[in-house]
């Protein structure tokens, strides 16, 4: 029996491979020659740059960038298998982590560090490059990052203008004469699983500025400063990016990536998805398991959970989500393919017991075990067919 073990990590307890190999030790319990393949999965968020080196048989490599406040940091970055893929993840230059409370302002913040990131996958030889936005600290449209990869954007005067959300509104001309020529040979893909568009009521500063420490006036001034960007943008580069879905994700870098480097703005799950070859691993299989941490009404909306259940039913295969809570929305789940949800809590538990990772690990094995159990018991009688048939 070939089984496919495919969950998101359950955050701030287990990463994505310590609960696939928590659940592989369940269901070994009961089908010890069981073929399994494990692939740890992320929605292009927090980890997802760790899960696809890992995934794939790829590496973490680091390198020390400007942080969000100028100063340096040290940052990871993950390169796949394939030596010529990149993973990373702006928050690990540019987040919001990164910023001690009392220090947050959007108006001084840069992404300058992620444009870096990407200049040392560059130098790696990567050539195909996945940039996840979550996360940020930044509302600078990409200033920051555009000037690390050899744009010039420049104020009235033609001198540089900071690289951060302050430097929007003093911007009047962009020159990519200098931008970093390897950007044309390189394919940029960019998970962002939201739709805000750049500037205005659903824009970047209005939506995300506040919890980033942006003042009401500041959010003003932001927002003027994005409106701004797009002027300059298609004036200089004769490319739209005010209304283009996402373009307001990470502070604007949504828009930035698009500007600068030609990047298309997908849905993370399904990049990630593709990244691992789940597809082409579910070819045969008769199961899969997947889970996150709290399996709700979102985990429908761009989790990894929901894009792992879609590609599993088009090959005929049962679905078994696991987390470390079950809301009961999540029965309206079953309308998306999943066949069966369980939470891995199996006794009054306070949030710290459950959450230590050993505890966690055991009642993961668990839980899989025993929802394995129910399913062969299932199948034994006839009660649910083997292999189910794929969703019409």
């Amino acid at each position: 029996m070939r089984i496919v073990i495919a969950p998101d990590s359950f955050k701030g307890s287990l990463t994505a491979p310590e609960v696939c190999r928590a659940i592989e030790a369940g269901i070994r319990t009961v089908l010890p020659d069981v073929e399994a393949i494990l692939v740890p999965m992320a929605d292009g968020g927090d980890g997802t740059a760790r899960t696809l080196a890992e995934g794939t048989g790829g590496r973490l490599l680091a390198a020390t960038v400007t942080g969000p406040l100028g100063g340096p940091v040290r940052a990871e970055y993950g390169v796949l298998g394939d030596g010529e893929t990149a993973v990373i993840e702006m928050a690990a230059a540019s987040g919001l982590t990164l910023v001690p409370p009392e220090r947050r302002n959007p108006l001084h913040t840069t992404t300058r560090g992620t444009g870096e990131l990407m200049a040392a996958a560059l130098d790696r030889g990567c050539r195909k490059l996945i940039v996840g936005l979550g996360g940020s600290a930044t509302t600078d449209g990409g200033l920051g990052m555009a000037q690390a990869l050899g744009a010039r954007c420049l104020n009235a005067r033609g001198e540089p203008v900071a690289g951060t959300g302050e430097g929007l509104s003093d911007l009047e001309r962009i020159d990519v004469s200098g931008l970093d020529p390897r950007l044309a040979e390189a394919q940029v893909r960019v998970a962002c699983d939201v739709d805000n568009p750049l500037y205005g009521e659903r824009g970047a500063a209005a939506v995300y500025g506040p919890q980033k420490g942006a003042t009401p006036e500041m959010v003003t001034r932001l927002d003027a400063g994005l409106r701004r960007f797009a002027e300059v943008v298609e004036r200089d580069l004769g490319m739209s990016v005010a209304d283009l879905p996402g373009a307001g994700a990470a502070g604007g870098l949504g828009a930035g990536l698009v500007a600068f480097c030609g990047a298309t703005l997908e849905p993370g799950v399904g990049i990630v998805l593709e990244a691992v070859g789940l597809e082409e691993k579910l070819q045969g299989a008769e199961a899969v398991f997947t889970g996150e941490g709290r399996i709700d009404f979102q985990t429908a909306f761009g989790k990894a959970p929901a894009g792992v259940a879609t590609l599993a039913r088009k090959h005929g295969c049962a679905v078994f989500a696991l987390g470390g809570s079950v809301a009961l929305e999540a029965r309206a789940l079953h309308e998306r393919g999943f066949t069966a949800l369980r939470s891995i809590v199996n006794a009054p538990l306070s949030l710290a017991e459950a959450m230590q990772p050993e505890r966690a690990a055991a009642l993961t094995a668990f839980a899989a075990e025993e929802m394995l159990r129910a399913y062969l018991a299932g199948v034994v009688r006839g009660v649910v067919a083997s292999p189910p048939g794929p969703l019409s």
